[in-house]
């Protein structure tokens, strides 16, 4: 647990896992928006794989929150690392739907049985989004299944192009 302020107690999701596929499979899967559609569940309205790029994902809503979440490109370094703000929720929804103002980070690193991903989501301040960190703990983990799930078909589709 990390302290975002001296009465902010912030935490995060942390996944961590090896796929046997290269970089550049699980990099394609990460940064195109039709496959990020089909890992997350979500499909990226106006997404760009470019630092400061400005984009949004519909999900439920939630109480005073229209589940609109509202995303920027942060930090883009091909085939190694990826993140952006992730933010969402309503002040007046004191449980899931209340107030986000995360960051997501994919880190890739090539090891020998093909290359480790690990999932950061971070921010979460507590106890104020522990309903969303739950809720979200979960999601992440389907969500890295899914992942590995749609790198094998891009894979086996697209079997020279990395």
């Amino acid at each position: 647990m990390t302290v975002a302020a001296p009465d902010a107690a912030t935490r995060e999701i942390v996944i961590e896992d090896v796929f046997a596929y290269p970089p550049e499979v699980i990099w394609r899967v990460l940064t195109t928006g039709a496959l990020i559609g089909r890992w997350l569940g979500m499909s990226p309205l106006g997404f760009e794989a470019v630092a400061g790029a400005r984009f949004t994902f519909q999900t439920d809503p939630a109480g005073a929150w229209d589940g609109v979440i509202h995303c920027r490109v942060l930090e883009i370094t091909t085939n190694e690392s990826f993140s952006f703000s992730w933010q969402g929720g309503d002040d007046r929804n004191e449980r899931y739907g209340s107030r986000l103002d995360t960051v997501v980070t994919f880190t890739l690193t090539q090891v020998a049985e093909g290359t480790r991903l690990r999932l950061v989501h971070s921010g979460f301040v507590t106890p104020r989004n522990d309903s969303s960190l739950r809720n979200l703990s979960g999601g992440w983990k389907h969500v890295a299944g899914r992942i590995a799930a749609v790198c094998g078909e891009e894979q086996a589709f697209n079997p020279t192009r990395h």
